[in-house]
């Protein structure tokens, strides 16, 4: 039997992002990198190692914030420390209606770029599966995360598949993700990972 999706967390950028708020409480949290769903391990036999909950993994309330050592969080950039990006600068479609949010170091010459629209999750999911002409995965259904990966992983040159995800910030009767900017709030975050400047497609 295949073995289940399983995730990590791929960044503890919201550890630094909560210091920051710490000290100028006005500032709206920012969503931290979703996880990433990994690949399954070759089977040698031996018992995998336990896999953190859906809900730890994707940053769900009560989780744990402590980032593990080998993950210290980057800080995070304002939408103001850089340009805008688009679909041609980072290889993959943004929803027209969306708007920048943040991008964080992914590391390896990769870097996340979050988007917020005021749409919700499933319709969201059917455009990019237009666009994108593919299925895509639906990683979790508890908070509902798609995933679409959208270029060739090559481990030894990345750190995160060059991928679209889609998080639905109305689970669980959530009014949906505050935006930064004041003045509404996001049903959907879309999450962005480009290739690494330079890299082959």
């Amino acid at each position: 039997a295949a073995p289940a999706v399983a995730a990590e967390t791929a960044l503890a950028a919201e550890t630094a992002l909560a210091a920051t708020t710490a000290r100028e409480p006005q500032r709206r949290p920012v969503p931290r990198p979703f996880p990433r769903p990994s690949r399954p391990a070759p089977d040698t036999g031996a018992s995998p190692p336990p896999a953190e909950s859906p809900l730890e993994a994707a940053g769900a309330p009560g989780a744990a914030e402590a980032p593990r050592a080998a993950e210290a969080p980057r800080a995070a950039e304002t939408p103001g420390a850089v340009e805008t990006p688009t679909a041609e600068t980072l290889g993959a479609p943004v929803y027209p209606a969306s708007r920048f949010i943040a991008s964080y170091d992914a590391g390896r010459r990769q870097r996340y770029y979050l988007f917020g629209a005021d749409v919700e999750f499933d319709a969201m999911v059917r455009y990019y599966a237009n666009v994108l002409d593919e299925r895509g995965n639906r990683v979790y259904d508890t908070p509902p995360t798609h995933f679409f990966e959208v270029g060739r992983f090559r481990e030894r040159e990345m750190a995160f598949p060059p991928s679209v995800t889609i998080k639905d910030y109305t689970w669980n009767g959530s009014e949906g993700y505050p935006d930064p900017a004041g003045g509404g709030r996001f049903r959907t975050i879309i999450q962005i990972v480009p290739s690494p400047p330079g890299s082959r497609r």
